[in-house]
């Protein structure tokens, strides 16, 4: 499965899978979209994230935590 902005969620679970050490809390925008860049499944154009979707992904992936 290629994951995409828009696969928030799951792009959740995988970061949070990745890099369990990490506070999500603490993470910044850009480390994010590196990261997320960086997941194997990752197949979408990097001008199509935002802001917008980064705060997402990064509550999901505190949401995840709990």
């Amino acid at each position: 499965m290629k994951l995409k902005w828009t696969d928030v969620l799951e792009i959740a679970v995988r970061l949070s899978e990745t890099h369990p050490e990490i506070d999500p809390m603490r993470v910044n925008f850009v480390d994010l979209m590196n990261w997320v860049k960086a997941l194997p499944e990752f197949d979408d154009d990097p001008a199509r994230c935002g802001e917008r979707i980064l705060e997402a992904i990064q509550q999901a992936w505190i949401d995840e935590m709990d």
